[in-house]
């Protein structure tokens, strides 16, 4: 059970819908600032898409980039494309319409104060979402995750400021993945990007949405509560 306690914690699922990478990123850490200063607020989770963007971790090297970008200029209007380095873990990843995006913003201190837990329990809400539609989803020792028949279906990468977490996974559902093509995705070489349509035709994000909301309340134990936003 993931959260130790016997009440249940009170989390809040908000929908964004398809919104611009960089509000949403504005955004989170408005979230996670004011959870900060005030630590007995609400959790939340927040669930997306975003117009297409490549973002890059803390320590993400652009050598995974098949395109030219120069980071030292901010005039990203001479780009063909968005891209955005942030405060998360991991390596280049792409998000696109059709990738459902979770934004976990929770105090760590009613759960587990530990990282490698906290990126095992988001890979077994992807791995529980999956499961309901009777595939097997799984882990690869040494990589973080969530692989199906060896295409990589979701990507994770965190940010954690004094136990509250921003960032989260991307669950690829029913993307266009071309946009993969000009990286090297996570900085895995070896292993190909996949999405659950691939498996299951006609699929859609508000179809897999209900169902991760679901899984998420079962591995983090918590009560959740929907809210318009």
């Amino acid at each position: 059970m993931a959260n130790s306690q016997k009440q249940k914690r009170h989390c809040v699922v908000i929908n964004w819908g398809l919104v611009a990478y960089q509000d949403a990123w504005l955004r989170q850490k408005s979230l996670v600032t004011e959870r900060i200063s005030n630590p007995d607020l609400e959790d939340i989770l927040i669930l997306s898409e975003h117009f297409p963007v490549y973002t890059l971790g803390t320590g993400a090297s652009t050598d995974f980039l098949k395109f030219d970008y120069d980071e030292s200029t901010s005039a990203k209007s001479d780009l063909k494309r968005e891209v955005y380095r942030v405060e998360r873990g991991g390596e280049v990843t792409y998000h696109c319409p059709g990738q459902l995006v979770g934004y976990p913003i929770l105090n760590l201190r009613y759960y587990q104060q530990d990282l490698h837990w906290y990126l095992r329990q988001l890979e077994e809400v992807i791995i529980r979402t999956v499961a309901t539609y009777g595939l097997n989803a799984e882990r690869i020792s040494g990589l973080t995750g969530v692989w199906l028949e060896g295409k990589k279906i979701a990507a994770i990468g965190i940010k954690v400021r004094r136990w509250i977490t921003m960032h989260g996974f991307a669950l690829n559902v029913c993307p266009d993945l071309t946009g993969f093509q000009d990286i090297v995705p996570c900085g895995i070489i070896d292993k190909p990007v996949g999405s659950l349509n691939e498996f299951i035709p006609n699929l859609t994000v508000a179809e897999v949405r209900v169902k991760l909301i679901r899984s998420f309340a079962e591995v983090f134990n918590v009560e959740l509560e929907n809210k318009v936003d």
